[in-house]
């Protein structure tokens, strides 16, 4: 029973309409879910991914009005995206400059080119080259090139004020593996792998004693991590059995979930990557009405009337 990799990442934002322009138009994703947030149906839950709307490729976000993000520790900090190759790297570059989002220079990390950027919310943000590992499936919706589009999500950095208990629970709750260590300027960054790992499957752990973060636009929510749809009982058992206070069981309908926090507070998540976003949509047409799952159906008027066009 392993983790398979990151299943989606989850963070907000104060601007609904520049958001989804920002991660349709520039990063070229598509929008296969607009949904609302099932505890808060006043706010949007928008989800991009890729061309198949595939687990892994979800990069979602909450609509609240919330003031910026006071950056610190005990947070999540940076969400890499995956992208295959060097000359995808210099292509994004181009585009990144083009477009005026700001950005620093491709640098090689952890032994993988990477190019560090924001969204217009401060979002952190970079792109890593995967070496083409594994299965794309790019959206012909998309303006990016197939060969350069955005594959799905890479590593996960957490800058926690006590790194041990973090790693614990990694390691002997979820069933990671310390990788390696590798140097940067904020200190040593310790990666943990789940399953085969591989960018698509690690988290980076660093170290940081600065003040805690407060949430708000361009801040992560939580990050939510992969598990086949046969083993969620037994993930739940599992949090049961190791004293983790969670959730239990919550069908969000396009999958199932349990939520958890790690000891410095930062909100973990297991994801079934399955029934997916075409239980309600048929593929060709994801993303391009509200979906809300059937328990929220009877109050379609009511939420369609508190939400603001895109």
């Amino acid at each position: 029973m392993q983790l398979t990799g990151i299943h989606h990442l989850t963070a907000i934002t104060a601007r609904a309409a520049d958001n989804h322009a920002f991660y349709t138009r520039v990063l070229g994703l598509r929008l296969v879910k607009k949904t609302v947030n099932q505890d808060d149906v006043s706010a949007y839950h928008l989800f991009y991914a890729d061309g198949l709307a595939s687990p892994g490729t979800d990069v979602t976000f909450f609509d609240w009005p919330a003031p910026p993000e006071r950056r610190g520790t005990n947070s999540i900090t940076r969400t890499h995206l995956r992208v295959a190759g060097p000359t995808a790297i210099e292509a994004w570059r181009e585009r990144l400059a083009r477009e005026g989002v700001t950005h620093s220079a491709p640098v090689e990390r952890d032994g993988r080119l990477t190019l560090d950027f924001e969204d217009s919310e401060g979002q952190r943000l970079s792109l890593v080259d995967d070496g083409g590992a594994g299965d794309a499936h790019p959206w012909a919706g998309s303006p990016v090139a197939p060969d350069h589009q955005i594959r799905g999500l890479g590593p996960i950095r957490l800058s926690v004020a006590q790194p041990e208990p973090t790693g614990r629970v990694l390691v002997d709750v979820l069933g990671m593996v310390h990788a390696r260590s590798f140097e940067t300027p904020e200190g040593s960054v310790h990666v943990f792998a789940m399953g085969e790992g591989g960018p698509a499957a690690e988290v980076q752990l660093l170290g940081d004693a600065s003040a805690p973060a407060r949430q708000g636009a361009g801040a992560v929510h939580h990050v939510a991590f992969r598990i086949p749809d046969a083993d969620y009982a037994a993930w739940a058992d599992r949090l049961n059995t190791r004293r983790m206070p969670s959730s239990g069981p919550v069908d969000r309908f396009y999958f199932r979930s349990l939520y958890f926090r790690e000891p410095n507070g930062i909100l973990f998540e297991i994801a079934t990557d399955g029934p997916g976003f075409t239980a309600d949509e048929p593929l060709d047409r994801l993303g391009q009405g509200l979906a809300l799952p059937p328990f929220l159906e009877p109050r379609r008027a009511e939420i369609e009337a508190g939400l603001k066009p895109l």
